[in-house]
């Protein structure tokens, strides 16, 4: 059975590293970046908070990478800020695989330390701790919500790979 893995969280909490260290891992393995996706449209480019945003063309190319890879074999680690609605839409989709969900958190102090550590032109600033803010206000389940204020991109990754208490 492949396996989908879901990594959510605010900006600057650690997606990025940590999903990559989750692919690094698994012998089959696809990362896909959220990001990287939402910023191939170009021409007529609209940032996902605004009115008009090309969303609905988001997540039509990233299901349809996650189905391509699972067809062909592979497992896949997903990151993208996630609202409860589109977590539910991806395991509906994909109900045939094994779905980790999780979504890291930290504390206010560590996100802004961490937001600091990033390249001067990627920082978030003041809006990393509105979208700690944002993320906390979701309803997502305790166990797949991940603090890690205090650990490492290796102990976090470890604790997803082994622990079931993020299968949806």
């Amino acid at each position: 059975m492949n396996k989908i893995f879901l990594i959510t969280g605010p900006a600057g909490v650690g997606k990025s590293t940590v999903s990559n260290l989750i692919a690094q891992n698994l012998d089959r393995s696809v990362l896909i970046e959220g990001d990287d996706i939402y910023h191939l449209v170009v021409g007529g480019y609209i940032s996902p908070w605004k009115e008009g945003n090309h969303l609905k063309l988001f997540w039509e190319n990233c299901k349809s990478l996650i189905k391509n890879s699972i067809e062909n074999g592979y497992d896949v680690v997903f990151n993208y800020i996630l609202n409860e609605k589109q977590v539910e839409d991806i395991k509906k989709s994909f109900s045939e695989c094994e779905i980790k969900f999780v979504c890291l958190m930290v504390d206010e102090n560590t996100i802004v330390k961490r937001d600091k550590l990033r390249p001067k032109d990627c920082q978030m600033g003041e809006r990393a701790l509105v979208l700690l803010n944002k993320m906390r206000s979701r309803n997502f389940d305790k166990n797949n919500i991940i603090d890690t204020s205090n650990m490492t991109e290796e102990e976090t990754y470890i604790e997803i790979l082994k622990s079931d208490r993020f299968v949806l």
